[in-house]
């Protein structure tokens, strides 16, 4: 069974300068900046079936059919779990058309029979994984850090990914790309 995803391919050159961010944190496992992307909607291991219909509908949807290239600003680098970091991400601007193709995505997948995702849409580009890491050392990292990204592109599609089971995801393999009118 695939473990699929939609989201954002990030631009070579965006992929590039995020890479810059790499290192300097003990304990962190970096993503490969060719595997960096903004997820709109985690579908989960699904039976061939069921990756058929999201396909179908994701063809279909209005967010894809009436939609002009998406701008996707990226405005800080931060952290998500708090006491216990888990995870480095560069944060995307919000963008009520960005929430909108999400929210698309989530009815797709409710559509489905998929259960509802519980976490807030939060989108960004996870650049680490953090497991282990002193909660100090994260803290002087982003310290080092602390200034506006000023990072941003036009997104003309979404894609389909799936990813292998693995610790930390990746390799990530776009099976199919839906481009905005």
């Amino acid at each position: 069974m695939p473990r699929l995803f939609t989201a954002f391919e990030i631009p070579p050159e965006i992929a590039a300068q995020l890479a810059y961010f790499r290192g300097g944190l003990f304990g962190a496992r970096w993503i490969e900046p060719a595997d960096y992307h903004i997820t709109l909607r985690f579908f989960g291991d699904v039976d061939t079936w069921t990756a058929q219909a999201l396909d179908a509908d994701l063809i279909e949807t209005e967010a894809v059919g009436g939609a002009a290239p998406l701008h996707i600003a990226l405005d800080e680098i931060g952290v998500f779990g708090g006491r216990q970091p888990r995870a480095l991400y560069a944060r995307v601007k919000a963008d009520p058309l960005l929430s909108r193709l999400q929210a698309a995505h989530e009815a797709i997948a409710r559509r489905n029979g998929l259960a509802p995702e519980t976490r807030k849409f939060a989108p960004h580009i996870t650049l680490a994984r953090l497991r282990g890491v002193e909660p100090q050392a994260v803290g002087a990292w982003l310290a080092e850090r602390a200034f506006p990204l000023a990072l941003s592109f036009e997104a003309g599609r979404f894609a389909l990914y799936s990813s292998r089971d693995s610790v930390g995801g990746g390799p990530y393999r776009v099976e199919a790309d839906y481009p905005f009118a």
